[in-house]
Formats: structure tokens, sequence, C-alpha cells
């Protein structure tokens, strides 16, 4: 029994000081393997299909073709969150991307890559950044202040938009599912039907989450070159 609405996502169930439940981000590669083996089906055209509209969106936005291991990697980004987004929606399997860390793991390597490389590869560009074209000379000084303080907060920004998404969807649905033993029998239905539509309202929060947070992270490197 819960002790409080957001035990759900207490990751410190444990089993000789060791915490499973974040074991729970490995069993996308216990699933995904498998698939290679088998003949082509519905579920890989539909995979392809995603991957190839993620691929034409980066390409989109990268703009120059320098690297070219671009799209392999923000392709895997979109898989991983994606993956680990849908598994938190199965009973009893913790949600790895509710939680602020585990998100920051992506984010934060992405952001101190790109500004390792663009200070120190791009470095006449990457000061360009700090001044939009057109700013009076007079707002210079706050615009430099302004875009620093964006340009820092952005891995921050990246992790929490994702957690809070991911937390809010799953909130209201144990929220409401707690309610079960406590409504009249006659709402039960309407109770069912509402946490249907909750749920696949929270497949597409998190494919949508997925999208934004590897497009946004594609934006980010584009401004480098």
């Amino acid at each position: 029994m819960m002790t409080n609405l957001f035990s759900v996502f207490d990751p410190l169930s444990s089993f000789f000081s060791f915490q499973l439940n974040w074991m729970s981000s490995l069993l996308i590669f216990l699933i995904l393997p498998l698939n290679y083996w088998l003949i082509s089906n519905r579920f890989h055209t539909m995979i392809n299909m995603i991957f190839t509209f993620i691929k034409k969106e980066i390409s989109n936005l990268m703009k120059l073709d320098m690297y070219k291991g671009n799209n392999l990697f923000f392709i895997s980004l979109f898989t991983m969150i994606l993956l680990n987004n849908f598994l938190g929606l199965f009973p009893y399997i913790f949600t790895s991307t509710s939680h602020l860390i585990f998100n920051l793991t992506f984010s934060l390597p992405i952001w101190f890559t790109l500004m390792f490389f663009g200070w120190i590869n791009k470095t006449q560009n990457m000061f360009t950044h700090l001044i939009p074209n057109g700013t009076p000379t007079i707002l210079m000084p706050f615009m430099v202040l302004i875009e620093t303080i964006s340009n820092m907060i952005r891995p921050g920004t990246l992790a929490i938009r994702l957690t809070a998404n991911m937390i809010a969807g799953h909130l209201l649905i144990t929220l409401l599912s707690q309610n079960g033993t406590h409504i009249p029998t006659f709402l039960i239905a309407f109770l069912i039907m509402t946490e249907i539509l909750l749920l696949i309202l929270e497949m597409s929060v998190s494919i949508i989450q997925a999208y934004v947070f590897t497009i946004l992270s594609t934006l980010y490197t584009s401004e480098i070159h």
C-alpha cells in the first residue's frame, strides 16, 4: 500500500542494497535485440517510419551534413527516451524518466560536449550567438547576460520538461485509480473509461516528449555549426 501519492516514483526498493527499480531502464536491451532476428512485420514497418521521420527532421535542422554520426546519435537518444517513457506505463515497472537525475544524464553530457566543442573550435561563432543581429549598442551587455543565462539553463530545462510531463500524467492516473473503492458502483465504468483515455494521452505524451527532447538537442547542436 502506498504511503503517499508520490511513493509510486520512489526508486529506493532494494535487494541486498542494490536499487532494482533503476534496472527497468535495462529492459530495453532485453527486448530490442530480439527484433533484429525476426522477419519484417508491421512493428518493424512502424518503427522504420518513425525513424525515417526523425531522420528527416534532424537533417532539416542540422542543415550541414558535417558530422555523419549526428543522425544515429539523435535517433538513439529518441529511442532510449521513448522506450523508457513507454515502459513506465506498464504496471509495476518503474518510470526512470520521471526522475530529474536520470534525465540529466542525457541533457548534461550533450550540453557539456557542445560547450567544449563550440568554445574550443568555433569560438567566434559562439561569441556571435551572444548578440543577435540588429541588437542596439546600448542593449548589447544585457543581451550577452540574457543569452548566457539562457545557455546555462538549457540542460536543466530539457530535463525538467521531460520530468514534469512524466510525473503529471502518472500522478493523475494514480490519483484517479485510488478512488476506485470509494465511488458508487454505477460510476466505475466512467472511471475505467477515464483511465483508458488518460492512458492514451500518456502514450501520446511519451512520444511527444521524446520528440521534443531530441529536436531541442538537435537545435542546440545546429547552433554550433
